[in-house]
């Protein structure tokens, strides 16, 4: 849902606003955000138009796991709503201080599963004004392909392809587009496209401790394998690979931790990683190597560290089966997300969904949300 954003309030001597990498615009391009509340993390980016994309103003990224325990219960967690909420009052403190255009917000796969997710999110919007939307699948999907677009049709990936096979690794789902590409005319179109409900979180936590052994790694690939086969019989990829005529693209955690690992960063360098091709045979390798650590060398790695360590087995697994159903040579990896698809549609006017006022009480945060069971009933 694309919003519009009143002019901000004065402000407040000494008020804080989160971290502080906001860098002003030099001219006076007007600014959009978006914001991409999944089942892992809380993501928000604030751009100004620049060329035939964007330049990014303002980023923020906190880990929230709001799916934790959602497989369990069908519910979002009091301290899952809790942290995730803190997040979202930072996020409205830069929305409210960058004087925004337009904003987009969306949730994903824990808000679509959850009982209570739109209660969650009603709570949110009574609390700051922030309008969240509970997207599909669908939507999710071509969010995530028009965020991938430029490298899909990137002629540093010869020879260019007619299709295209892209994968994200999410929290509390694994979202699969197939694509067909004109690269003559540049665009893209889905095919078909596959919402698996497996992601980081969600397995994790159904296998627990098992995921870090041989055959509990061995059945998270089998889990995933045997639900990508329905897709296969429909859309015959395989056929399609066997013509040289497929590219695969993963963009998601898992793939550009994989990728960072395999170049040997030291620190994430998003410049190197974003449009790497990453070989299948290379992957593995850095996998089999993470295969042979526990939590806590997972952990101390570090390309992985604590917030991932966790988490990082279950999405090799999903990785490792898309890999064994669809055998390509190379992966490119994107580190481009459902953000940087929202703001090339607000930006280019492309979007199918009306802009909405924003609320008068989004200019002025309101005291912190309680959760309690009766307001997420």
């Amino acid at each position: 849902m694309l919003h519009n954003v009143p002019h901000p309030a004065a402000q407040e001597q000494g008020q804080m606003f989160g971290m502080s990498d906001f860098r002003q615009p030099s001219c006076s391009a007007p600014l959009y955000a978006a914001l991409d509340l999944g089942t892992h993390n809380c993501r928000l980016m604030v751009a100004a138009p620049a060329g035939r994309g964007f330049r990014v103003i303002d980023s923020f990224s906190r880990v929230v796991r709001l799916g934790e325990g959602l497989h369990r219960t069908g519910r979002l967690g009091h301290a899952a709503m809790e942290r995730t909420a803190e997040a979202l009052r930072t996020c409205v403190a830069r929305m409210r201080r960058a004087g925004l255009r337009k904003y987009a917000a969306i949730a994903t796969e824990a808000c679509r599963r959850a009982e209570n997710g739109p209660a969650f999110l009603e709570a949110i919007r009574h609390e700051t004004g922030l309008s969240i939307s509970i997207i599909s699948a669908r939507e999710e999907a071509e969010l995530a392909l028009t965020s991938c677009a430029s490298l899909l049709h990137d002629g540093r990936f010869s020879p260019l392809r007619g299709r295209a096979l892209l994968f994200d690794i999410g929290g509390g789902s694994t979202e699969i587009a197939w694509v067909r590409t004109d690269h003559v005319r540049t665009r893209q179109s889905l095919i078909g496209y596959l919402s698996l409900p497996m992601g980081v979180i969600t397995m994790s936590e159904q296998m627990g401790d098992a995921a870090f052994t041989p055959d509990g790694y061995a059945a998270m690939i089998a889990m995933t394998r045997a639900r990508l086969e329905e897709f296969e019989k429909v859309h015959c990829i395989r056929r399609e690979i066997a013509g040289g005529n497929v590219l695969m693209m993963g963009t998601s955690g898992t793939v550009t931790t994989l990728a960072s690992v395999a170049l040997g960063q030291v620190r994430y360098d998003r410049a190197t990683v974003d449009g790497a091709t990453l070989p299948m045979n290379r992957a593995l390798e850095v996998i089999r190597t993470l295969n042979r650590m526990d939590l806590a060398g997972l952990s101390a790695h570090v390309g992985i560290g604590p917030d991932r360590a966790r988490y990082i087995m279950a999405g090799c697994a999903i990785f490792e089966a898309i890999q064994q159903a669809w055998q390509v040579p190379e992966v490119v990896v994107a580190d481009r997300g459902l953000r940087d698809g929202m703001l090339l549609r607000m930006i280019g006017r492309n979007s199918r969904i009306a802009f909405q006022p924003v609320p008068p009480s989004f200019s002025n945060v309101r005291p912190r949300m309680r959760p309690t069971s009766d307001t997420f009933a």
